[in-house]
């Protein structure tokens, strides 16, 4: 019964941080455009560098799209802990009942809604701009699902360690960046192998490996840090 009691608790604490910071960023939509505006120009801007030369750019567009995607998705990531200090209540948080891992899991999960699935969402359309191949639309989607929820959990961590410090960008993709490679690695290869017509099983194997590894152990890393960033 009590356990019970406990496992209801946590969800609530989960319920809740996700009720909140959802409703903070829906706010704040400024902030909430931001990663997406920066993205859409970034990718804009390769043809007028380029050319317009469909060939070209339909072999750049892969690694285009996941290179802009994941700075968009680094330029959101130093605010995700940042206004909870300011105002006090990452304290009240890191002092609650309700398990840190869950309440940081949350998080993510809101960071994840607000800015990586709209990335998603608008690489099809920038896909067409870079005249990306029609076989590589979907392995891009693939792709991008779960290759940004990767990102969010990973760059928490980051942000995380960055919290204390002021405005830690740069610092922050210094941490990050060398664990964003692999996802960066696989995902514009799963696009690639559409491209080509080759079976890319593998590849969402290890997006999804990596995916998985993330959500057990980002979570719980991030939640040292920010007992360590508060001190």
């Amino acid at each position: 019964m009590t356990t019970d009691l406990q496992t209801i608790s946590s969800f609530s604490g989960f319920k809740a941080t996700f009720r909140r910071d959802l409703l903070l960023a829906l706010r704040q939509r400024g902030e909430l455009l931001n990663p997406l505006v920066f993205f859409l120009i970034a990718v804009s801007l390769i043809p007028l560098g380029v050319g317009p030369q469909s060939q070209l750019l339909s072999v750049l567009a892969p690694g285009v799209l996941w290179v802009m995607a994941l700075l968009a998705t680094l330029l959101s990531l130093d605010g995700l802990f940042r206004s909870d200090f300011e105002d006090g209540s990452l304290e009240q948080m890191l002092i609650a009942p309700q398990p840190l891992y869950l309440t940081v899991l949350a998080k993510i999960v809101v960071h994840w809604l607000t800015t990586g699935l709209p990335l998603m969402l608008l690489a099809p359309l920038l896909g067409l701009m870079l005249s990306l191949p029609t076989p590589g639309f979907v392995p891009l989607c693939l792709s991008l699902f779960i290759g940004t929820a990767c990102m969010s959990l990973v760059g928490a961590v980051g942000a995380a360690l960055t919290t204390g410090i002021g405005r830690g960008g740069l610092l922050l993709s210094l941490i990050v960046m060398p664990f964003y490679i692999p996802v960066l690695i696989f995902g514009t290869s799963l696009v690639q192998y559409g491209i080509n017509g080759s079976p890319y099983t593998v590849q969402v194997a290890m997006l999804g490996a990596l995916l998985a590894l993330s959500i057990v152990l980002a979570p719980l890393a991030a939640a040292g840090a920010l007992r360590i960033s508060t001190q």
